[in-house]
């Protein structure tokens, strides 16, 4: 979200550098989890052409999950991030389908993804 310094009243869009460093320090919390695989980001902060407004798409695998895909992202913690962010989580498995099955959307993803971490099971 655009925030103002102290002694401005000029608004200002976070720099990369700081919401990926944000990304990394809310991944790290996520490396001890026993159920995710990987955490990474793609889309327009991945490419470089990003700008102001643009959301950061962050995408995690986890071994497995009962929750619906579109209530996996409720509740994970993501307000440290100063930028909207369109988090995707997949299980492994729908993961591996969808490369398989060679998916539009995976192979984009695949090769533009920059993963923040990736464990040996992934």
């Amino acid at each position: 979200m655009p925030v103002r310094s102290l002694d401005s009243s000029v608004m200002k869009w976070p720099s990369k550098k700081e919401i990926i460093e944000a990304l990394k320090n809310w991944s790290d919390e996520l490396f001890n989890d026993r159920n995710t695989l990987a955490v990474g980001y793609f889309g327009s902060y991945a490419r470089g052409n990003y700008g102001v407004g643009s959301d950061l798409d962050v995408i995690t695998i986890i071994k497995e999950t009962n929750t619906p895909f579109e209530k996996r992202g409720i509740n994970w913690g993501l307000f440290a991030i100063p930028v909207p962010v369109d988090l995707l989580i997949y299980t492994i498995d729908e993961w591996r389908k969808m490369k398989k099955e060679k998916s539009h959307f995976a192979l984009k993803v695949e090769d533009e993804v920059v993963w923040l971490f990736k464990k040996a099971d992934f």
